[in-house]
C-alpha cells in the first residue's frame, strides 16, 4: 500500500492516535499519583525560577507558595491554573496538575478524527494540499505522522517498509540508517538541527516519550564524513538525494494560535520549500509524475 494513498493516510492517522492515547493514559495515571505541590515545584525548578520569582509572577506570597509546594496548603483550581500559566506549562500537563490537585481536567483531549474537530481537520488538510507541489506534513508532539500531502510520497522511495508502519515517526524516518539518512547529503548538519529542536521540546515539556525517543535516535550508527562543513545558507537546509535529482529544502512550522484543545495545541504542520530554482522545478515535475 502506497504511503501516498489517501486510504493509507486515514489508517495511519487512526492508528497513531489510538496508540498515543493508550500510552498517554498510562502516563496520566502515574503522574496523578504525585502530590500537586511536588509537581509544581518540579516545574518551577525546570523553569529555573526561585520561589520568589514565581510568587511575584503569580502575585502570591512566597510563604503561601512554599506551603503549596510542601503540601501544607492545598491550592485551589484557580491557583493551580494561575501558576501553570506563569510556568508556561503545556495544556496536557496542566490537566495532570488539576488531577493531582483533586480537580477535573479543563482542557479536552479528543481525537483529530472527532466530529468536533472537523473544521480544524479540514483546515490542516487544506493547508497540506494547498502547499503542493511542495512537501508538507502534520505531526503530533511525539513527531508521529498524522497527515501529509502527495508531494511527500516520492521522497520516501527506498525506505524500509517497517519504518512506514503506523505509527510513523518522522524523526525515526529521517535519521534511521534504513530511512532517509543515507540519502541526506548534509546529514550531520540536519541531524544536529533535529536534535536541537528535540532538546528544546524536551526542556519545555519534560515528556518521557520524547526523552526515550532522543536516546533511541542518539544510538543510531552515525559517522560524520561530510567534507563541506556548514552549508552557506540563511536557514539549515535539508539536502536530499532522489532518483530525480538533488533537492535543497528549508522548512517552516505552523501551529494553531491560542488552542484550548490538547490535540490542536500539540499539532504542528511542517512545510518544506525549495531553497533554489532547480529544486522548485524538480518538485513540480515529481508532482506531475505522481498525479499522472
Amino acid at each position: 500500500m502506497s504511503i501516498g494513498d489517501r486510504r493509507s493516510r486515514r489508517s495511519i492517522t487512526t492508528e497513531v492516535i489510538a496508540e498515543a492515547q493508550i500510552v498517554g493514559q498510562n502516563e496520566r495515571m502515574s503522574v496523578a499519583q504525585e502530590p500537586v505541590g511536588t509537581l509544581l515545584r518540579e516545574w518551577r525548578m525546570r523553569r529555573r525560577l526561585s520561589q520568589l520569582d514565581l510568587a511575584l509572577e503569580a502575585e502570591v506570597s512566597t510563604r503561601h507558595l512554599s506551603f503549596v509546594e510542601t503540601g501544607r496548603a492545598q491550592p485551589s483550581r484557580e491557583m493551580i491554573l494561575k501558576l501553570a500559566e506563569r510556568l508556561d506549562i503545556p495544556l496536557r500537563e496542566q490537566n495532570d496538575l488539576l488531577l493531582a490537585g483533586g480537580f477535573a481536567p479543563v482542557y479536552r483531549d479528543r481525537s483529530l478524527e472527532s466530529p468536533a474537530l472537523a473544521q480544524a481537520r479540514e483546515a490542516v488538510q487544506r493547508i497540506l494540499t494547498g502547499h503542493e507541489p511542495y512537501p508538507a506534513l502534520a505531526i503530533d508532539r511525539h513527531w508521529n505522522l498524522l497527515a501529509f500531502n502527495q508531494a511527500i510520497g516520492p521522497l520516501l522511495a527506498g525506505i524500509a517498509p517497517e519504518l512506514l508502519q503506523p505509527p510513523v515517526n518522522v524523526l525515526r524516518l529521517s535519521l534511521h540508517p534504513d530511512g532517509l539518512a543515507p540519502r541526506i547529503v548534509n546529514l550531520a548538519e540536519w541531524r544536529a538541527h533535529l536534535f536541537d529542536r528535540l532538546d528544546r521540546q524536551i526542556a519545555h515539556t519534560a515528556d518521557p516519550q520524547l526523552i526515550a525517543l532522543r536516546q533511541e535516535l542518539a544510538n543510531y550508527p552515525f559517522e560524520n564524513t561530510e567534507e563541506h562543513g556548514r552549508i552557506d545558507a540563511l536557514l539549515v537546509p535539508l539536502v536530499l538525494r532522489t532518483e530525480s535529482g538533488e533537492l535543497r529544502l528549508f522548512s517552516t512550522t505552523t501551529v494553531f494560535g491560542t488552542p484550548l484543545e490538547i490535540t490542536l495545541a500539540e499539532l504542528a504542520i511542517e512545510a518544506f520549500f525549495p531553497a533554489n530554482a532547480e529544486t522548485a522545478e524538480l518538485l513540480r515535475a515529481m508532482n506531475v509524475a505522481t498525479v499522472s
